[in-house]
């Protein structure tokens, strides 16, 4: 049954960018992007057979499409060298649900019904959808999510270097850091608040482990080769002994390492989204815990708080 929604009824506020913001079923999402996910909560069927990568913004998005872009296609392009990544940015190898597929509300037919050609044999798409949010296809179907999240001190410094950065409201001048982080606390912001976001693919996960793949940002930087083989054996093209031998993962965590994307010459010019977000921009710093350089011990204090109120008892974790 197709979703009605009055949009005149909704609660609306300006996030710290001069972006407007409208509140859905707890969540607030640029209203640029709303009609979009109401689109595609109303029309998109998921196969059993796609990969769903799921985060909240600046969380490792752009690094788990190609760390699983890498994985899932690698008996296309085994050689690395010749890899995809290498001449075009993650964002257009992997298409978002809700701003490539479902843009200004002309769903991408043609995508949509068809199958991109890969070693599993699926179509890859993203989403910064919550999981609540997410198509009921998508939930009721045997596709699979990968999710990765982000310590929120973290996210949210890098959260608001990117939307500084790709002002899309040119003529507004952003909001204080000490503003623009209480916003954030109180879970204003894009496809916000982040703990909800968060807790509810964490649960998902542990209700089926086998549907939701959960990782966290820190843990990827941490042992790399590790992750690519979770992904790898969550997908159902795990590596073979042959693979490993001849050092494919390691191959793998190379071409998609932090530092070799960022100086890829794609990554480092151009835009994605009709011209609205330089490529650059996607590959700041990638480091854990740069937050200490922008936020004072008060803020931190707060966070942990924060958290720690939140995710009580949901054994959910987070190195900052």
């Amino acid at each position: 049954m197709e979703k009605k929604v009055d949009e005149t009824l909704l609660e609306r506020k300006t996030s710290w960018d001069g972006q407007q913001l409208v509140k859905y079923d707890g969540f607030w999402f640029s209203e640029m992007f709303f009609r979009q996910i109401l689109s595609a909560q109303n029309h998109f069927v998921a196969k059993d057979s796609d990969v769903i990568l799921s985060t909240v913004p600046k969380s490792g998005t752009t690094w788990l499409k190609a760390l699983a872009f890498a994985v899932a296609n690698r008996g296309i392009h085994p050689n690395t060298d010749r890899n995809p990544l290498l001449t075009s940015n993650p964002h257009t190898l992997v298409h978002s649900i809700e701003i490539n597929l479902f843009h200004r509300e002309n769903p991408n037919l043609e995508y949509l019904s068809s199958s991109t050609s890969s070693t599993i044999s699926s179509r890859m798409l993203s989403t910064h959808m919550p999981f609540e949010i997410l198509p009921d296809s998508i939930r009721e179907s045997a596709c699979k999510i990968i999710y990765v999240c982000r310590n929120p001190l973290d996210q949210f410094t890098s959260l608001r270097h990117f939307l500084i950065e790709n002002r899309i409201k040119k003529d507004v001048v952003p909001l204080g850091l000490d503003e623009s982080f209480d916003m954030f606390c109180d879970g204003i912001h894009g496809f916000g608040p982040f703990w909800d976001h968060i807790l509810g693919y964490w649960n998902a996960h542990l209700e089926n482990p086998g549907k939701v793949l959960f990782l966290k940002y820190e843990d990827l930087k941490e042992d790399i080769g590790c992750n690519v083989k979770k992904i790898a054996e969550f997908l159902e093209c795990p590596f073979s002994l042959e693979e490993e031998k001849r050092g494919a993962v390691e191959e793998i965590s190379r071409l998609c390492s932090f530092e070799n994307l960022k100086n890829v010459e794609v990554n480092k010019s151009g835009y994605v989204m009709d011209g609205l977000l330089k490529n650059s921009t996607f590959f700041r710093k990638g480091e854990v815990g740069d937050w200490t350089n922008y936020l004072n011990h008060e803020m931190a204090e707060r966070m942990k708080k924060l958290m720690q109120s939140k995710f009580e008892g949901s054994g959910l974790m987070f190195k900052t």
